[in-house]
């Protein structure tokens, strides 16, 4: 995947767009959020979206009802999370609280922070993510994306042509860095999911191939032994990391990260917790299609079934 040379690309419709590296992440200036969208900015922000596969907007002083309102622009926008609990008066907006959880849960226990695309546990996972920043650390707590689309297309072509016909199992599971989080687990697993995905999906709307496997969420390839399924995860998700395919955003109060769920995967910070700092952000998603591999078929829902 060749993306052309860009610094800072002035839209028809007025947006101002900066690629922040080589392969993934853009920020758009140019727009005030809090208002209703004409069409025409909807479709250059999807556009830029597509391309860059995460954008960010800085100072954004939105509302709750208007990160929804802006996320409406371009699906249908989801309850929180299908089994973790939303904001209070806004089910929409699913709350990212590092405080609250280490009080509500009995802090002794730290959860892996691994890369992963959101909730593809589920039948349909979500087609896109939108983050805002509430509480942000005076330093640590960036976010970092990768994009699985350029992490495909650069694996070798008899790699490319094996992982084309396989399936991976995905479910809601916690990882543990340490101590237990049986309370958690509880909460996250009130609800089974359980979804067999292509290893590679197509992009509904650029056609792209993508890597569609995550450490958090894909426990085991279908067609692979259980010994051979974790050596070509661990190869994928390697690869999937790697620091070229990258951006890292550094937070501030009311930036929005809006990601393209269908073709990256994220990094949640572990950096600023022994800081003592609280970081408070409220994400919405919104709802997406079943994927499709490269043989056209669709995903297999086993426990769950589908979020909206």
């Amino acid at each position: 995947m060749t993306i052309a040379n860009e610094t800072e690309t002035a839209s028809a419709v007025g947006l101002d767009v900066r690629p922040l590296s080589g392969y993934i992440g853009a920020e758009i200036f140019g727009v005030d959020l809090t208002e209703p969208l004409e069409p025409a900015v909807v479709a250059e922000i999807r556009a830029t979206l597509l391309k860059w596969k995460v954008v960010f907007f800085r100072d954004q002083h939105v509302t709750p009802a208007q990160q929804i309102a802006f996320g409406r622009h371009f699906g249908e926008v989801t309850p929180g999370h299908p089994t973790l609990p939303t904001l209070e008066g806004h089910p929409e907006i699913f709350p990212l609280d590092s405080q609250a959880y280490s009080a509500g849960l009995k802090s002794g226990f730290q959860v892996r922070s691994l890369w992963h695309t959101d909730v593809t546990f589920v039948h349909n996972p979500p087609m896109g993510s939108i983050l805002r920043g509430v509480v942000i650390p005076p330093y640590g707590g960036d976010t970092q994306w990768t994009n699985l689309a350029v992490a495909y297309e650069t694996l070798s072509e008899p790699l490319r042509s094996f992982i084309d016909g396989l399936h991976a199992v995905h479910v809601n599971q916690i990882h543990l860095e340490r101590g237990d989080s049986s309370q958690l687990q509880k909460l996250f697993t009130s609800t089974r999911y359980e979804t067999v995905h292509p290893v590679v999906r197509v992009h509904p709307e650029t056609g792209e191939r993508v890597l569609f496997v995550s450490p958090n969420f894909t426990q085991r390839i279908v067609e692979l032994s259980n010994t051979e399924s974790q050596q070509v995860l661990n190869l994928l998700f390697n690869h999937l990391a790697t620091p070229a395919y990258t951006v890292r955003f550094r937070w501030q109060p009311d930036s929005i990260a809006f990601w393209d769920n269908r073709a990256t995967a994220h990094l949640v910070p572990t950096d600023y917790g022994h800081l003592d700092f609280d970081r408070v952000m409220h994400r919405i998603t919104i709802a997406g299609d079943i994927p499709v591999g490269v043989d056209g078929a669709q995903s297999e829902a086993r426990e769950g079934g589908s979020f909206s």
